[in-house]
């Protein structure tokens, strides 16, 4: 990869990597708060770390060419290394899904609702941004 231009897959991938570790941070779901304390959670539980790793190593992945100075090409800058982790990273997000509906016995259907669920919908926007960076990036063929 030449590292001095930019592939619009690359971009897309660390926009998407840059919300999905800010969505991490921010709640996952919250529950209550009309009469009780709101109790609320982030990614830093069950499967929800792993949306928090994918989005480190998927950032890493588009500094590695910088880092690795005049080098033509590492080992794991290619295309099934993004796939990987993106895969990581939807897996994740959907097992968190799943994990917090098994554990809750009542109806959920406002548990994930934008207003009660904010880091879940900007790690998956995150997330959707890293899918299509990565398809970018395998599906563009490199100049020769």
């Amino acid at each position: 990869m030449d590292r001095r231009t930019s592939a619009r897959g690359r971009v897309l991938v660390a926009v998407g990597g840059i919300l999905a570790l800010v969505g991490c941070f921010l709640p996952w779901y919250t529950l209550g708060g009309d009469a009780v304390t709101p109790l609320s959670r982030n990614a830093f539980e069950g499967a929800g770390i792993l949306v928090f790793i994918a989005a480190i190593l998927v950032l890493a992945l588009i500094l590695l060419p910088y880092a690795a100075g005049d080098r033509n090409a590492l080992p794991v800058d290619r295309g099934a290394s993004f796939v990987l982790v993106a895969a990581i990273g939807v897996v994740g997000l959907l097992l968190r899904i799943v994990q917090v509906q098994a554990q809750r016995q009542e109806r959920t259907f406002g548990l994930f609702m934008p207003d009660r669920a904010l880091g879940l919908w900007v790690a998956g926007l995150g997330l959707a941004l890293i899918v299509w960076g990565t398809i970018e990036i395998v599906v563009r063929r490199p100049a020769r």
